[in-house]
């Protein structure tokens, strides 16, 4: 079975580019947040704190990633136990953490 992934991101298009890169990984993005296997959260949204450290209690992995501007976000973050990176770095991040090639930057769009 693959890898379950569970993307929470408000912005279509951004969740679109991270489900690429799972599904180039050979995983599978779920909705079930509960029985994913990596987490990736946005972490601008109220209470993400909280729901990172739900998780990594769980077991999960989490990669939480946010605005470079907001360095105490990405830091409570990591705090809470998740690898937090800014938002330019979170498919790079993504693709290491599922073990999958970089594709080059054509394939990225």
């Amino acid at each position: 079975m693959p890898r379950q992934v569970f993307l929470a991101t408000r912005d279509l298009v951004f969740r679109s580019k991270l489900a690429r890169v799972v599904d180039a990984a050979g995983a599978e993005v779920t909705r079930d947040e509960a029985a994913c296997e990596l987490a990736v959260l946005e972490i601008e949204s109220a209470g993400s704190t909280d729901r990172i450290k739900t998780l990594v209690a769980r077991g999960t992995s989490v990669l939480a990633y946010g605005s470079h501007v907001r360095p105490d976000l990405l830091r409570s973050a990591r705090e809470a136990g998740a690898t937090a990176v800014p938002n330019s770095q979170v498919e790079e991040r993504l693709r290491e953490l599922l073990g999958a090639a970089d594709p080059g930057p054509a394939a990225r769009g």
